[in-house]
């Protein structure tokens, strides 16, 4: 906990001589992150919320933490610091925290949070250790392996294992909240999970991801915790919240959840399960019950899926097939209730009574789908491609602003947002801040600035807020020149495929390989990709593709031991990918990212918009498309002696008027439009 008794000086915290550049060799002072530093400062003190974009190379999670820390010496209350990749809690707990932690004259504690089910059970695993015959057969070595590593870890969570156990096997011995004995537990002393909470009690600095903190957010209105209290809150990659409160308040159900909860009581194929070697006949017949009429269920699924996908992409009507499942989960449900109550073993009790709460939350779910009695939420199926992939049925908030308003902004004063992509507004040319004082009238460069965030604000439910936006300290203009094939075919018009594959041919080998070409779609992808498959092979150039059946990581790793490859991504290799130095000179945008409209949820969006009197392609497609823009132009230069090429392929960009709006939105670089004889 802290024990100075010195206040904090920002300045002399980030000055040349301060106490990081004494202890980081090479550190050098930036203005934009000192700025930002003292806009979050004024925020805290102030209990106001704050929108900070801060380009590439500000270093903003020193500009956060520090002030963070200071309100931590002031006693005011704990921090919350969520982020949505693992990557960047790594860099926060294991680098930037201990090292500040060193320079500072103040003694603070941070801690990892990590949700319940990433730490094992001991209690759980003896049971399943006791029963192991009824519930594994051939993943019963997995089982021994973790038993034997329970008995050194001292950590006790999933990401210390040295191996990654299949699903159904952590499934049955990670800690769970409704399946815990609490201070009546024999291991309650030594328990992993009450371990870290007790660890998290005593933290000033909380670091979790945005699930969790959407879980705790939303589970503390019900007078349940999560994570302790916390009084201030920072939110590092922001600019995905919305899509993860997109997943938190809606509904996924797959055919995959209920084969896995029937196939935890009992699988016909192997006949293991909790409900083998026991008298549960009528039980394990409601099972094979279920699982029948969940096959012909999700086939009736499918096949509406497959006759109405082209006119509605697969968003569906109120029941608009049977409900053949929940009755017979009710039943299922009560049959379970009933064997619970008649075991002696109270660890059993435990087990079955998790499958009563899942069938029951199963069954809710379904029927909430199926009902469709929200009508600000859009239903849909989305169907996996793959011979046995899932299918699902969806649903999500057309809006989740409420809701995230509802829980996080109505209830904390100062909660502070940053990212490098939140603004669709113009680059700023030099620093622009506007923090302000609600009580102070706001100048007109600072409205346009607040301006430049509404797109985000809007989406999430932020409405009272100060807006600091920064742009990086790289010299873009030297380090980054832009190319535009302006008299490509629109990328609507089938001409494109063949003619975009030549320009991609031309700029790979400017680079000689070492280069992302982004998509909007695996469709496009894939057509390009059959298009340069020869050429490729005969230049020696390594293809790396996404959705080719080799995983994210593995294929970013390929890529950076390659120096010929290329890598042909879609949407998550837009944002969140740190490819630093020469293995990466290149970035190709093929088209410019606008949302495909006939996606059920931005379908329905858009037709909310209209409905209210709004433009949808002024209003949201044209601003999410330039911040996901923004997002694809940033992984290129990563430091300040990255230098490459961008390449746009789309002639949008020059052709049409919006298109200025993307090139004003990202610092400013050399740009060379090309000719088609050029």
């Amino acid at each position: 906990m802290i024990r100075a008794n010195t206040s904090l000086d920002i300045r002399e915290i980030f000055a040349p001589g301060g106490f990081i550049a004494q202890s980081f060799t090479g550190f050098e002072s930036r203005p934009q992150q000192l700025e930002m530093a003292s806009a979050v400062k004024r925020a805290l003190e102030g209990g106001r919320c704050l929108v900070v974009e801060a380009g590439t190379g500000v270093g903003k999670s020193f500009a956060y933490l520090v002030p963070a820390i200071e309100q931590i010496y002031k006693r005011t209350g704990k921090v919350l610091i969520s982020t949505f990749t693992i990557t960047l809690q790594e860099q926060l707990i294991n680098k930037d925290i201990p090292f500040l932690a060193d320079c500072v004259p103040h003694t603070f504690t941070a801690v990892l949070a990590k949700g319940r089910g990433n730490y094992l059970c001991k209690r759980r695993l003896e049971f399943a250790m006791r029963k192991q015959r009824g519930l594994f057969d051939e993943f019963a070595s997995a089982l021994a392996a973790i038993n034997n590593w329970a008995g050194q870890t001292k950590d006790g969570s999933l990401s210390c294992l040295s191996f990654v156990p299949k699903t159904n096997v952590w499934d049955a011995v990670k800690s769970e909240h409704g399946n815990c004995r609490g201070r009546k537990c024999p291991h309650f002393h030594r328990c992993f999970y009450w371990r870290a909470r007790r660890h998290l009690d005593n933290a000033d600095i909380i670091v979790a991801n945005h699930a969790l903190m959407f879980s705790d957010l939303v589970i503390k209105e019900q007078m349940v915790s999560l994570l302790p209290d916390y009084k201030y809150i920072i939110i590092d990659e922001a600019h995905n919240i919305e899509h993860v409160a997109e997943d938190h308040f809606g509904i996924n159900i797959s055919n995959s959840r209920i084969k896995f909860l029937l196939d935890g009581l009992y699988n016909p194929r192997t006949h293991k399960g909790l409900l083998a070697y026991t008298k549960a006949e009528r039980a394990i017949d409601l099972v094979g019950r279920i699982a029948r009429e969940a096959g012909n269920f999700f086939k009736q699924v499918g096949s509406w899926y497959e006759d109405v996908r082209g006119e509605t992409g697969g968003r569906c009507y109120k029941n608009f097939v049977d409900d053949t499942i929940s009755g017979h989960l009710k039943n299922l449900r009560l049959e379970l209730a009933k064997l619970a109550k008649k075991t002696k073993d109270v660890d059993e009790k435990f087990e079955i009574m998790r499958f009563v709460d899942r069938c029951a939350a199963l069954a809710q779910d379904l029927n909430c789908f199926l009902v469709q009695d929200r009508s600000d939420y859009v239903y849909w199926v989305e169907l996996a491609t793959t011979v046995r992939g899932a299918i699902r049925l969806r649903s999500a908030p057309l809006d989740v602003g409420p809701d995230v308003k509802k829980c996080l902004f109505d209830k904390y004063e100062s909660v502070i947002l940053t990212s490098a992509t939140l603004s669709s507004g113009p680059a700023p040319i030099e620093l622009v801040a506007a923090p302000q004082p609600a009580s102070q009238a706001k100048s007109v460069a600072e409205e346009q600035l607040v301006r430049g965030f509404d797109f985000f604000a809007n989406r999430v439910g932020l409405d009272d807020f100060g807006a600091v936006k920064l742009g990086s300290p790289f010299d873009y203009k030297k380090q980054v020149t832009i190319y535009i094939e302006k008299d490509l075919p629109n990328p609507n018009e089938s001409a494109f495929i063949a003619a975009a594959a030549e320009k991609v041919k031309k700029y790979i080998l400017k680079t000689a390989g070492r280069a992302f070409v982004l998509f909007t779609s695996y469709e496009m992808l894939e057509k390009i990709a059959q298009a340069l498959a020869d050429w490729l092979t005969d230049n020696d150039i390594e293809l790396l593709q996404q959705g080719a059946g080799i995983d994210r990581t593995v294929l970013l790793k390929r890529f950076k031991a390659e120096p010929s490859s290329i890598l042909f991504g879609t949407d998550s290799f837009w944002q969140g990918v740190d490819v630093p130095g020469e293995a990466l000179s290149n970035v190709i945008i093929v088209r410019l990212p606008f949302a495909v409209p006939d996606q059920p949820l931005l379908a329905g969006r858009l037709e909310q918009i209209r409905e209210q009197g709004g433009n949808p392609f002024y209003d949201y497609q044209l601003p999410s498309a330039i911040i996901k823009f923004k997002q694809g132009f940033g992984r290129l230069i990563r430091s300040k002696s990255d230098k490459g090429i961008v390449v746009i392929l789309d002639s949008r960009i020059v052709q049409k008027r919006y298109g200025q709006k993307f090139l004003s939105a990202i610092p400013k670089c050399t740009v060379r439009i090309v000719a088609t004889n050029k």
